[in-house]
């Protein structure tokens, strides 16, 4: 690891390997090995590290608009499950931004989720596929700023292939990833088969 990488690298590479975002209405987090496992050197080392840079502060998001969407949500805190995996909000109508990450405008890339239905109908991110290339994705934070970003892409993997590195890899540069389920069901177990992910970054 080079010297000089911001804290919220190091936050980003705690993250467990292989976790992935069912959120949906009768989904639970999937993937991700289990909290405790033995650290390498490595591991430890990188646990120890503390950057010489400094970035300013921002402040934790509160809310979340994204116009083409239909997107007018309040942001609760998300973290991780007693297996490591991260959590999915509470509650369909509101999304959730992963609070052991960057904060939205911070280095890394910062997670936010939500469902896509529930057994009452649309959830929050119901519309989130429809969002196409340079939408605006607009984050308020606590203390009054605002945050805005465009859409750089989107994708639909299945949970069994979900893409860890792509969402959750350390960058230099603030980003944004939105998840939510989609794809067909599996009849068997009643959970969407795949992960609909967007990516947009600061406009």
């Amino acid at each position: 690891m080079a010297a000089g990488l911001p804290a919220a690298v190091i936050t980003v590479l705690a993250l467990l390997a292989g976790a992935s975002l069912a959120a949906c209405a009768d989904a639970e987090a999937r993937g991700g090995a289990p909290a405790g496992t033995e650290a390498s050197g490595g591991a430890l080392a990188a646990g120890s590290f503390r950057s010489t840079r400094t970035y300013p502060a921002v402040a934790p998001p509160v809310r979340l608009r994204i116009p083409g969407a239909h997107i007018d949500t309040a942001l609760g805190r998300l973290g991780r499950a007693a297996d490591g995996t991260i959590n999915v909000p509470s509650r369909p109508g509101v999304a959730g931004w992963y609070a052991e990450g960057p904060r939205p405008g911070q280095p890394g890339p910062a997670v936010i989720v939500g469902h896509v239905d529930s057994a009452s109908g649309p959830a929050v991110f119901y519309h989130l596929s429809k969002l196409r290339r340079d939408d605006p994705v607009y984050v308020h934070r606590a203390d009054g700023s605002t945050i805005a970003f465009r859409v750089t892409g989107m994708s639909q993997v299945p949970k069994t292939r979900f893409p860890t590195d792509l969402v959750y890899g350390p960058t230099l540069a603030a980003s944004l990833r939105l998840v939510t389920c989609g794809g067909s069901i599996d009849p068997t177990t009643r959970h969407y088969r795949d992960n609909v992910i967007v990516f947009a970054a600061p406009a």
